[in-house]
């Protein structure tokens, strides 16, 4: 239970999980986990014998950390359990290999947004995970934001690289273009407030007009105009679609490479 955890944590808490159908299991947990758990009356590493009946096993840790924490839960699961695993890298066949091939898996690739319930979680099952099973977990994710699902496993690493990747490119969006203000004379606090303003402010306006990007920046273009002069640039043949898809392919190569 890192910040992942903790922010899908929190938001049950927010949606009316009752706190003791909750237990955290978290060796190192920071400080404001530990007051979040002792204000709800969330059980927080208690003897793992007193834990029984598990409906759901939500694994959020580290991908480098899961040799050793895996084996720790197995305990803990039952044929009727669901394990819903949001570590990067993980394929479902190492939760099988762990668990038994009977357990029902799904395998989710959230992104950071979810800290703030604005993220967007994909999701795939093995044939075993039930439809009751899959509304659970759906309803558990919503915490984060949206949920989708995919067909295929190896999805998941597509899903990775646009969107589990994806904050990345955009904070670095808004920092390039901070940069590109303050050396053209505006001074950094300023360029950067600006830049990320900017941002978030056109991200909000894309999430609540359900307008689709494409029509977004046609409506913000006038012929010959300042904006107009920078997309000239921008969508050159050399210019950031290109670059875009590299970067995508380079993170989805990187997340299959992890999964072996």
């Amino acid at each position: 239970c890192g910040k992942m955890g903790s922010a899908l944590l929190e938001g049950w808490i927010a949606r009316g999980v009752a706190s003791d159908k909750i237990v955290v299991l978290e060796p190192h947990h920071s400080a404001e986990l530990a007051a979040f758990t002792r204000t709800h009356a969330i059980r927080l590493n208690p003897p793992s014998e007193s834990i029984s009946d598990v409906e759901v096993l939500v694994i959020a840790v580290k991908p480098q950390m899961m040799d050793a924490v895996l084996p720790t839960l197995k305990s803990l699961i039952t044929g009727q359990s669901l394990v819903l695993s949001i570590a990067a890298g993980t394929p479902i066949a190492k939760l099988e290999n762990v668990f038994g091939a009977n357990v029902s898996v799904i395998r989710c690739m959230p992104n950071t947004p979810a800290a703030i319930g604005r993220g967007i979680t994909a999701m795939v099952g093995t044939p075993r995970v039930s439809p009751t099973q899959r509304a659970i977990a759906e309803e558990l994710l919503l915490a984060a934001g949206e949920v989708v699902s995919v067909d295929t496993e190896s999805a998941i690493d597509w899903v990775t690289a646009v969107s589990g990747s994806g904050p990345a490119y955009v904070f670095l969006l808004a920092e390039t273009l901070a940069a590109a203000g303050e050396k053209l004379g505006l001074s950094k606090e300023l360029a950067t407030q600006l830049a990320r303003a900017t941002v978030a402010g056109s991200g909000e306006l894309m999430r609540q007009s359900g307008i689709d990007a494409a029509t977004l920046r046609q409506n913000v273009t006038s012929p010959n105009g300042t904006t107009y002069a920078a997309l000239q640039v921008l969508m050159a043949d050399d210019g950031l679609k290109p670059l875009m898809e590299k970067a995508v392919a380079a993170a989805a190569r990187r997340s299959k490479e992890l999964a072996q």
